[in-house]
């Protein structure tokens, strides 16, 4: 990239974090939200207690994946295409097409504020969840890593394709909304999955982020490969999709 370039893009990151920060309601959502509800059953001793029930886990570290869930969902497929949605219906991606700020560091920069929510919203879970709740910290760093890296591509990707096929922001927001809540019904954030039937937890190990492979490396000895293997397969999908039918205007 140019020096051109990159001080374009350096501009628009710094505007576009502006506005992110100035919305109160995305990231008090996006982040706190998470950290509350991680709070509030955390200062339940019951909830802190190993259960059968959940493979002799306490609940919180059961539940600790799915908390992640609400970040990504309101990042990658609540907020990302809702704003690029609003952009394109108000010309303001044509209008960059003439300046040396292109539309395409618009779109880099709103994927590098999505990431760095998830990213921040999951060291301050396992911190916080580690030194106030005991919560253990993932037993396979690598693999949470790798867990988280590709259940966030797959929704960045399934957000990208809901903005490139709706044109106004009623549109993405029409679209956006059910895979949202899909997200979070199959991720357990609405009901713990342990009390759901045992075919949606099983449409919950495939559907974007991975719940499953999360809790594995948090939990467990490392994610199944075929969970991380279909979060690769939604990403790349989804992104060639959205990337085929994206438009500027």
């Amino acid at each position: 990239m140019r020096e051109n370039d990159m001080h374009a893009f350096g501009q628009i990151l710094k505007i576009e974090t502006r506005l992110y920060l100035r919305d109160f309601a995305a990231p008090l959502i996006t982040v706190a939200l998470p950290l509350l509800l991680l709070a509030v059953f955390g200062l339940i001793p019951a909830m802190r207690e190993p259960n059968p029930d959940f493979g002799d886990l306490s609940f919180i570290q059961y539940f600790a994946p799915s908390l992640l869930v609400i970040t990504l969902a309101m990042a990658a497929v609540n907020i990302l295409p809702t704003v690029l949605a609003t952009y394109r219906e108000r010309g303001v991606l044509r209008r960059l097409a003439t300046t040396p700020a292109s539309p395409a560091a618009l779109l880099a920069a709103q994927l590098v504020i999505s990431l760095a929510t998830i990213v921040i919203s999951a060291v301050l879970l396992i911190v916080v969840g580690r030194l106030a709740f005991d919560v253990p910290l993932p037993r396979h760093p690598l693999g949470f890593a790798l867990a988280l890296v590709l259940g966030t591509a797959a929704l960045l990707a399934l957000g990208l394709l809901v903005a490139a096929v709706a044109r106004t922001t009623k549109a993405a927001q029409a679209v956006a909304v059910p895979v949202f809540m899909l997200v979070m019904f199959f991720g357990g954030v609405y009901v713990p999955r342990f009390m759901l039937p045992d075919f949606l937890v099983r449409i919950g190990d495939y559907t974007p982020p991975g719940v499953q492979a999360l809790l594995d490396a948090w939990t467990a000895d490392a994610p199944q490969p075929l969970h991380l293997a279909i979060m690769a397969v939604i990403a790349v999908l989804a992104g060639a999709a959205a990337a085929r039918l994206f438009r500027w205007e």
